[in-house]
């Protein structure tokens, strides 16, 4: 339906959140009214179609009741509407339904003659959640911070209104948590004194009226299994249940491995078992492999919806058998993820400073270094509080290498040096070594405000700001510098995985309240300052309330005389194209800060290449990268998309990209970066095995029942001049368009509505060189081509001179694939097509090489 229950239209993102949470079955199948017309449904199926992995089935009504119940849509109407959908290749399966009789189905089965099924996508394997609006976690996705707050475990506050049954205020709680960067809250209701199920049904339909809350994926999570399943029947989207274990054994896991299953969640499995709680490295991989195979082979779970948490235990506690607990952690990370490439891993952080619990400055730090160390071995997600973890770079040295030899279990006598130490950090972390409270004021006030804006401390950054205004020149120069260069230094620590997500929050908004000071004397500044340059469209796009980067990229564009039609936060794709053609945009930028916006930007693109808009996309935020823009963004629009990285440089690349003498060039230059970072993206995502591995599972022949054909001479021949008129009907004219920047498939790309004109004109002109090149004889077409007698030992192919087989020519070392592919059987080699030398049969090789660029060079001269 196009439609929720309430009667909203729901969105591209809607639906992908929506099929996130039932792509595990077999077949999607649509109910719909073709009243509204194939214009109107297409968009809807379209959004369905590009990410379904399974059979679309379309079942129509003949249209809507009347007053009587009966259904008046001809048969000839609805066969059109649904032969619209499927020329555009958007259906595998149609059929009839309320009010379709034997003549609507005689008519859709003639007008789908000659018509192709839609072909079915090749999803990218990664996992994906879902509230209200999707959360994919990709390989180069960044940590995921899972809310603790919303667990009356976790948190007494909590624990009190839920116990009161505030409900009301209990949601401003969880509100807090996903705008302090929480990308999915945990739930928890174990309590004693509690009605565990009635609460959290409670608590999770309440979440569900409210958008802000319910856009982010949910974490059910109880040690009791009746209390996972009465959530499981309250959540949308697709969740996380938190957790099952192999405690009471493989037949009650594997049962209610199937009931996650069967409601579309995502299974976070502890590493415990019969014994126990995993408690060192080995039970840790041990208990996880288990889980593992019992689940993708018994319950059919997909390895994307495993998450494992190998148990995060308290250190420094005294008990030198402790001791290793942090690092087995980690190690059990790395191995697991090697292991298990598609899977993830989580754990509740908090855990590992419990021992000093009373202590939150320093529970902080070791939150901090410990995520440090765990998110480079690759750990993806993790229940912490997302409003509270210390900043890791400002760690004061002595502190920090305290904490990573606990971590780390660098020696038997770590823990207790850590123990002593933290006597001196009981009340601040950062009052040894590094700047006490209050004593950083006395620094010179450019450092200050770089201070201020890394630790998100907003009490004197106006006094600052005044402080240093009569310093310079004009007040853009403030934002482009010294607060330019805070953000720089949040985002360099950001990426290097020494700031989180919520600490990046706290930064954006001393920065906005910096702006806001400023906004006065920016305005000043402007006024009397010369004509419009053009005009941009910039919002925040829907799923995102973070707005501080675009509102500096606006200030700074809007005094370099740039008009900039600001539609705020939250701000879906069809309000920003419908504002970009009312307005005559120059330029759309979207913004946004955390990884759900990335999602949403993507949407946005193929709505505009949709709606044919012929404009250049901007995009920024904290979390967005020049390779994210290159892989996921640009591909799915053909105006230039380009990632400006800050404020500081939005002015050079809109300079740019309206000035019709640097446009091109700049462009192309965007274009070349960008396919280097996308090649280098798939390069990266290489999953490799071993030689042994793959030559141990090679391509095998029955070479006795083979025939090998003997060819007509051995030896070799030449082919002094190939006709050109000959082989003109030999080429594929789609690379040509392509490298033309024209992305089409020939001769399909003439109906294009846009690029068919240019592309016409374009293959025309080629046409006529080619007459010219082909009448004038400007080219030379020669070849030299032959066979000789060859076998194969391991992957060498030996050629010999002649039939005899007596003397070597020359041997090719074949290289044999080492890349694991899906579906992939075997690892080729070029050798293991040519008979094995202990198969005693005759074998040979073909050789070619060949040129049509004889004259190219003297043309191009001319």
């Amino acid at each position: 339906t196009i439609t929720d229950k309430s009667g909203r239209i729901l969105s591209g993102q809607t639906i992908e959140a929506f099929w996130y949470s039932v792509r595990h079955l077999p077949l999607l199948s649509i109910g719909l009214n073709c009243a509204f017309g194939a214009q109107t449904l297409r968009p809807y199926i379209q959004s369905l179609s590009d990410i379904a992995d399974v059979n679309i089935s379309i079942h129509p009504n003949a249209g809507l009741p009347d007053e009587l119940g009966n259904y008046q849509e001809s048969p000839q109407y609805t066969a059109d509407v649904l032969a619209e959908l499927a020329d555009d290749g958007l259906v595998n399966i149609i059929g009839g339904c309320c009010g379709t009789t034997a003549e609507h189905i005689r008519c859709m089965t003639q007008k789908m003659q000659g018509l192709k099924p839609r072909i079915i996508p090749e999803i990218p394997i990664h996992t994906r959640l879902a509230g209200l609006e999707p959360l994919d976690i990709r390989p180069e996705s960044l940590f995921s911070n899972v809310g603790e707050r919303t667990n009356v475990a976790g948190s007494l506050k909590f624990k009190k209104l839920i116990k009161n049954e505030k409900y009301e205020a209990a949601l401003e709680v969880a509100r807090q948590q996903v705008n302090n960067g929480a990308q999915i809250i945990d739930v928890n209701m174990d309590e004693s004194l509690l009605d565990s199920e009635q609460a959290m049904q409670t608590f999770l339909r309440c979440i569900s009226v409210e958008p802000d809350i319910s856009r982010v994926p949910v974490m059910i999570d109880s040690s009791k299994w009746s209390v996972i399943e009465t959530g499981l029947k309250c959540i949308q989207g697709k969740p996380i249940v938190n957790s099952l274990s192999l405690k009471e054994g493989e037949e009650i896991f594997i049962h209610q491995a199937k009931i996650v299953k069967k409601y579309g969640a995502a299974i976070i499995v502890m590493a415990f078992d019969e014994s126990g709680q995993a408690d060192t490295f080995e039970r840790r991989l041990q208990i996880c492999n288990r889980a593992y195979d019992l689940l993708t082979k018994k319950a059919g779970i997909l390895p994307v919806d495993i998450i494992f948490d190998p148990n995060i235990f308290a250190i420094a506690t005294g008990m030198p058998e402790h001791n290793s607990y942090a690092a087995d952690y980690i190690n059990a990370v790395k191995h697991l993820k090697e292991r298990y490439p598609h899977s993830l891993v989580s754990g509740g952080v908090s855990n590992v400073s419990f021992s000093f619990r009373g202590n939150n400055a320093l529970r902080e730090s070791i939150h901090s270094v410990f995520l440090y160390h765990a998110i480079k071995a690759g750990m993806d997600m993790g229940i912490v509080n997302a409003g509270q973890l210390a900043i890791y770079e400002d760690i004061p040295n002595k502190l920090r290498i305290a904490i990573e030899n606990v971590i780390l279990n660098h020696s038997a006598e770590s823990a207790d040096h850590l123990i002593l130490l933290a006597t001196n950090y009981s009340v601040d972390a950062f009052k040894k070594d590094q700047i006490v409270p209050d004593e950083w004021r006395m620094l010179p006030v450019l450092q200050r405000i770089i201070h201020s804006m890394v630790n998100g401390l907003d009490h004197h950054i106006q006094d600052d700001l005044e402080e240093i205004r009569a310093d310079f020149t004009s007040t853009l120069d403030i934002v482009e510098g010294p607060l330019m260069d805070g953000m720089k230094k949040v985002g360099e620590l950001f990426g290097a995985g020494k700031m989180f997500l919520p600490q990046v929050v706290k930064s954006a908004r001393v920065m906005k309240k910096a702006v806001a000071h400023l906004e006065p004397y920016l305005i000043a500044d402007k006024s009397g300052s010369k004509s419009v340059k053009g005009k941009i469209v910039m919002a925040t796009v829907k799923g995102d309330v973070h707005d501080i980067g675009k509102n500096i990229v606006s200030v700074v564009l809007e005094c370099n005389n740039y008009q900039i039609i600001d539609l705020g936060v939250m701000v879906n794709a069809d309000r920003i194209i419908d504002a970009a053609i009312e307005e005559k945009a120059d330029m759309v930028g979207l913004s946004g800060l955390i990884t759900p916006s990335l999602d949403e930007m993507v949407h946005v693109a193929k709505e505009m290449k949709r709606l044919q808009l012929n404009v250049p996309l901007l995009i920024g935020g904290a979390t967005t990268s020049a390779r994210h823009t290159a892989v996921r963004i640009a591909p799915e629009y053909d105006n230039p998309v380009v990632h400006v990285l800050d404020a500081s440089r939005s002015v050079s690349v809109v300079d740019k990209l309206l000035n019709p003498e640097l446009c091109v060039g700049y462009q192309q230059n965007n274009l070349e970066k960008q396919a280097e970072l996308v090649a280098s993206f798939d390069t990266r995502q290489l999953k490799l095995v071993s030689y042994k591995e793959a030559y141990d599972n090679r391509l095998t022949t029955d070479w006795g029942e083979l025939d090998i054909s003997t060819p007509e001479f051995i030896g070799k021949r030449t082919i002094e001049s190939q006709s050109l008129d000959r082989l003109r009907d030999f080429i594929d004219w789609t690379p040509f368009f392509m490298t033309w920047q024209l992305k089409g498939k020939y001769p399909r790309i003439f109906e294009h509505k846009t690029l068919g004109t240019p592309a016409r004109e374009l293959f025309e002109h080629a046409q006529q060189l080619l007459d010219d090149i082909i009448s004038k004889q400007l080219f030379r077409a020669t070849a030299v081509y032959g066979f000789w007698p060859a076998t194969s030992v391991a992957d060498d192919i030996i050629v010999y001179t002649d039939e005899s087989r007596s003397e070597q020519r020359t041997i090719f070392h074949a290289l044999r694939q080492q890349t694991r592919r899906k579906g992939q059987d075997y690892f080729r080699s070029l050798a293991d097509y040519v008979a094995p030398l202990d198969s005693n049969r005759s074998d040979y090789i073909g050789a070619f090489a060949l040129t049509t660029g004889i004259g190219v060079a003297e043309l191009v001269a001319e």
